[in-house]
């Protein structure tokens, strides 16, 4: 008796436990008291909350730990980045110093799937606010503009806040829409995001976000990345190619003419 009565506490509490899912983020794990947690180390798990979208910089660090168990050491190089967790200076030693920056404008350049009607473009704006706001808790007002292009399947949508707005992260809305559609989502359920218009779902099948920021990136040219200095050497390598290859035909032109040039007018014997 005593060993049902185990068996049967054992049982509810694998029932209770297994109610407690993270739906936002599937890497995380939950106790039984719903307490749910991002791995970052190996003896290090951060508290997350489910109900919204995880911060990009917890995401950031999960991939990063999770992918670091197969990587070798890397060097240590630094660089400045905004609120998105985009890159907006040179690289660095561990002495460089950056500022605090807010992203307050993200452009996204949606390529949606072959149709066989065609969108309404007046409607489409109101289908795009009611799936960010549904899926990535975006408020409606911040999809400022919708724009799209029928014939190549592109759809242009401006997310704006405030610039002194420093509740709302457009970063977390982003992160996860390049997951839904580039990769796998990060939600618990696989459902993929969808844009409703008058009743017909438009799947999308490549997306493209660029950030601004409240104050211009700090990049120079000073240091260039082997792949595009040899990238600029091929390039000019080719122009300078071209132009001696014209400057040639050019010259066996003008002698061809000069030569025809002199036979009219040698005398005729």
């Amino acid at each position: 008796m005593k060993l049902f009565f185990a068996v049967c506490v054992v049982a509810l509490l694998e029932t209770v436990a297994s109610q407690c899912t993270c739906q936002s983020m599937k890497w995380a794990t939950c106790d039984d008291s719903c307490v749910c947690t991002l791995p970052f180390a190996d003896n290090y798990k951060q508290t997350i909350d489910c109900t919204k979208l995880i911060p990009k910089c917890f995401l950031m660090k999960a991939e990063m730990y999770r992918a670091k168990k197969n990587m070798s050491t890397r060097s240590i190089v630094c660089w400045c980045v905004n609120s998105a967790g985009v890159r907006r200076s040179d690289k660095g030693d561990k002495n460089i110093k950056c500022e605090p920056v807010e992203t307050i404008w993200v452009r996204l350049e949606l390529k949606h799937k072959p149709l066989t009607t065609p969108l309404d473009a007046t409607k489409l704006k109101t289908g795009i606010q009611n799936a960010m706001l549904e899926r990535y808790n975006l408020d409606k007002s911040l999809v400022s503009e919708v724009q799209y292009d029928q014939d190549g399947r592109l759809i242009v949508v401006d997310v704006k806040k405030d610039e002194k707005d420093r509740v709302t992260d457009l970063s977390r809305a982003t992160y996860y829409l390049e997951k839904d559609i580039k990769v796998l989502p990060l939600f618990l359920k696989n459902n993929p995001f969808e844009v409703s218009v008058e009743g017909n779902k438009v799947s999308m099948e490549n997306v493209l976000v660029y950030y601004v920021d409240e104050k211009a990136p700090t990049f120079t040219m000073q240091r260039l990345t082997g792949g595009i200095i040899a990238v600029i050497v091929v390039v000019s390598l080719i122009v300078i190619a071209g132009l001696l290859i014209l400057f040639f035909l050019a010259r066996r032109q003008k002698a061809a003419y000069t030569k025809t040039q002199a036979r009219e007018l040698e005398p005729i014997s």
